[in-house]
């Protein structure tokens, strides 16, 4: 039995989703009970299948599904593309049917998180589209609540339905303070409810 990870999957053509995508899995591991495991996807083109090399020039490997099988929870990220999920994430989430039909996600948390050039940019209506496959496969959605002081004062990114980050129209703004803190709080409400949906089964 491998240990349990959580599984930060994401794309990210600028590098602002990638930057998020790391302190969500810094936020997990600070639990030290699990890990975090950074997956992102490759670029797709119009009107061909995606044909990547087997293994980035950079940045962490592609993921497989059997990445996505194996975890016991999710974090899902993508840049928006006119207020939706960015094109190659949603070409690899429609590759997992294999886990919808024999139920392999039902029950896990999922979290997701995203970027945008504009402060109104479609930032929380690409969060629910990244959200809504999620429900389809039966995964428990994980947000960020009010308690998250951070919500309220932030200036920048940041919502309810997960973090999100506002990187300018050259995709040049460092993350601020609040939107870090809000990354890793998802990390750490992720890892404290796979563990504890873990050993729920466990009993």
């Amino acid at each position: 039995m491998t240990d349990p990870y959580i599984l930060v999957l994401y794309y990210s053509r600028f590098g602002a989703t990638a930057k998020m995508a790391h302190h969500i899995a810094s936020g997990v591991e600070e639990n030290l009970h699990i890990q975090a495991k950074i997956r992102t996807v490759p670029a797709v083109q119009t009107g061909l299948e995606a044909t990547p090399a087997p293994v980035p020039e950079q940045g962490p490997p592609y993921a497989t599904v059997e990445d996505l099988s194996h975890c016991a929870g999710l974090a899902l990220g993508s840049p928006t593309r006119f207020g939706n999920m960015a094109a190659p994430l949603k070409y690899f989430i429609d590759s997992t049917s294999s886990l919808w039909m024999t139920g392999g996600l039902i029950g896990k948390p999922a979290g997701v998180f995203t970027s945008t050039a504009s402060m109104h940019g479609g930032q929380e209506t690409t969060l629910i589209s990244m959200a809504l496959p999620l429900l389809h496969q039966g995964m428990i959605l994980v947000g960020l609540p009010y308690s998250e002081k951070t919500l309220t004062s932030t200036s920048s990114g940041g919502t309810p339905y997960g973090p999100s980050h506002l990187a300018g129209p050259e995709s040049k703004n460092p993350l601020t303070p609040e939107e870090i803190t809000l990354c890793k709080a998802l990390g750490k409400r992720l890892a404290k409810i796979a563990l504890a949906l873990q050993n729920q089964r466990d009993e």
